[in-house]
């Protein structure tokens, strides 16, 4: 019985996550932290030259560029849903690089070192979650 009030009336999970838009917001939301990063190292060039200078990565202007190129060009691939795979690909490549150069949670004290320690973890997740995308995009 209760199947078929669930087909008479629909399943409205279902018709809330198969609609085109409800895809567009999930990846926007996936990808907010990279097109939001992106975004401010583009309006804020010098800072974001003086983030890549802080964390001792040289030429600091060529790697703010290719922060930027990476955070907002992946973001826009995987947003679209074009060619998904290689941005969520660089996204999540470019996640794991910053582990090592910028979220060194070994090489610090507490309380640093747990906090940066579920900075890692978030990351992690947020690797998982683009793996996905680029897995159901195909």
């Amino acid at each position: 019985m209760a199947q078929s009030q669930t087909t008479s009336f629909g399943n409205p999970v279902e018709a809330l996550t198969s609609s085109s838009w409800f895809g567009y917001l999930a990846r926007i939301l996936l990808t907010f932290s990279f097109w939001g990063s992106g975004l401010s190292k583009l309006i804020d060039f010098q800072g974001g030259v003086a983030e890549m200078a802080h964390f001792g990565l040289e030429p600091a202007v060529a790697f703010n560029i290719a922060t930027i190129v990476t955070q907002l060009g992946g973001a826009l691939l995987v947003i679209l849903n074009r060619w998904t795979w290689l941005g969520a690909g660089a996204l999540g490549v470019f996640t794991v690089l910053t582990i090592p150069i910028v979220h060194h949670f070994w090489t610090m004290e507490e309380p640093f070192r747990t906090l940066e320690f579920y900075v890692v973890m978030e990351h992690i997740t947020v690797i998982g979650g683009l793996m996905v995308v680029a897995w159901k995009a195909r």
